[in-house]
């Protein structure tokens, strides 16, 4: 199978890199840079000259469900641009109320061994991540997400605009709150989720 792995920092899946003996010939790698416009660019440019039958989307995340633990691999079933829209005093009309188009879209969660024993899980994707206790409430209460990213849509939205079933897994760095660094779990994340990629590419 002719897999595209996208992630966007080389960090992320620098321990998966460092085996090459664990990627399958048929797997390119793409590390796109930070956001969803460079993910999206990238990508484009990428698909433009050459088809590939998976796209395999993998990164870390911030969780708004704090009953998964910190460092935990998740498989993200759904993902929304948050912001896409309009504000119009206290609400947001998103981009499907306003006609412009659809904001939400949907990738893989089953079908492959190493997807079987992960959480399934809704995320948005957002230009900047939340820091604040009433931002963060709000968007809660509008989109109830569990994780976000910077990445994840636009990779879902490339995968649909060219007829390319997707995966997105995550390993959980932080939880959503106000940024503290002394409490992330970034190398453990890291671990975590190159061992998922092992497994996933020799089941």
């Amino acid at each position: 199978m002719n897999t595209l792995l996208i992630a966007a920092t080389e960090s992320e899946i620098g321990p998966f890199l460092k085996l090459p003996e664990q990627q399958d010939s048929e797997t390119e790698v793409l590390v796109t840079g930070v956001g969803m416009v460079a993910t999206a660019f990238a990508l484009g440019k990428k698909l433009a000259t050459a088809r590939y039958d998976l796209l395999l989307n993998v990164g870390i995340a911030g969780s708004f469900d704090r009953s998964i633990p910190l460092g935990d691999v998740v498989c993200i079933y759904q993902d929304t641009f948050a912001e896409l829209g309009a504000e119009d005093g206290d609400d947001f009309l998103d981009s499907d109320q306003l006609g412009l188009g659809q904001h939400t879209f949907e990738g893989i969660s089953q079908g492959y061994q190493a997807l079987n024993s992960l959480p399934k899980c809704r995320s948005i994707t957002v230009n900047k991540v939340h820091g604040n206790a009433a931002a963060i409430a709000e968007t809660v209460r509008r989109l109830k997400p569990q994780m976000e990213s910077m990445e994840g849509a636009a990779v879902f939205y490339a995968a649909h605009q060219a007829g390319i079933p997707a995966i997105q897994v995550r390993a959980i760095s932080n939880y959503v709150e106000r940024r503290n660094k002394a409490s992330w779990e970034i190398p453990r994340a890291i671990e975590n989720l190159n061992s998922w990629l092992r497994a996933f590419f020799n089941p």
